[in-house]
């Protein structure tokens, strides 16, 4: 099981999982819903299963239909509580499923969202790095420079502004930094949905209670900074749209349209 794990200052058992629902308020069947002909549950699941830094991949969901498609594609799925309101409270269930399973603790969990169908291995790779040797972090997103401000300006983009050591400041639906003084060239970073936790990291963050700045932004890791605690920010060159409506499938189906990894699976 554990041939394919990351090579940090020990062995560790690392997995990835995939929270996915049907039930999006905003987009309803959204995991299902076709990106070249395959559904978007299907591209995550196949691109983030390339990384040789992962034991194994997961979906973790509460919906009959996903579990039926990964497993129909030869894809591990864990069926989930369809109580869950957190992407993070599916993910930990599934891995407590998981461990309970191979009757093994993991040591770090890789939460990919399912609406980033464009990820690709390199990005779990990059995520997983600054655990190597910095055993005071404990959990980590991707970031992404945006392109134009139309995107910085859309609220269904997380942006995040950070530290001179590259840990997240704030993140917030809003632009940041303001671009209303002026200053026009301001760094527009984006969240990218790939978030390695250590795993008894996930499980004390969902025992943390929701805070003010997180309800504001809309934004879970603003629990984090709220409590005084860090998120290590790494850069990704990786280009990558997640898909909250159904203007985001049509520009990510005509960005993948010549994607050489689709080839792969098709």
């Amino acid at each position: 099981m554990w041939t394919r794990i990351y090579k940090g200052p020990k062995k560790m058992k690392a997995v990835a999982i995939i929270p996915a629902r049907m039930g999006s308020s905003r987009f309803p069947g959204k995991p299902m819903a076709k990106i070249q002909g395959i559904p978007m549950i299907g591209h995550c699941y196949q691109r983030t299963n390339m990384c040789k830094d992962l034991a194994a991949t997961y979906v973790a969901t509460c919906d009959k239909e996903i579990y039926d498609y990964i497993e129909s594609i030869g894809g591990k799925a864990v069926m989930t509580a369809d109580t869950h309101e957190r992407a993070t409270d599916r993910t930990a269930e599934a891995m407590l499923k998981i461990e309970n399973e191979l009757g093994v603790k993991l040591d770090i969990v890789v939460m990919v969202q399912g609406d980033e169908p464009m990820v690709v291995p390199e990005m779990i790779s990059e995520s997983l790095m600054p655990f190597n040797g910095d055993s005071s972090v404990q959990v980590v997103n991707l970031m992404a420079f945006m392109e134009t401000v139309t995107d910085f300006e859309d609220p269904n983009e997380v942006k995040v502004v950070v530290d001179k050591n590259n840990y997240a400041i704030y993140f917030s639906r809003e632009p940041i930094p303001s671009r209303k003084k002026g200053v026009l060239d301001v760094p527009m970073l984006k969240q990218v949905c790939v978030i390695p936790f250590k795993r008894n990291y996930l499980l004390k963050f969902n025992e943390t209670p929701e805070t003010d700045l997180e309800r504001i932004e809309s934004v879970d890791m603003m629990r984090i900074i709220e409590n005084g605690e860090k998120v290590k920010m790494v850069m990704t060159k990786s280009k990558s749209f997640s898909v909250d409506t159904v203007e985001d499938l049509q520009r990510v189906d005509k960005e993948m349209s010549n994607d050489t990894l689709v080839t792969r699976y098709q």
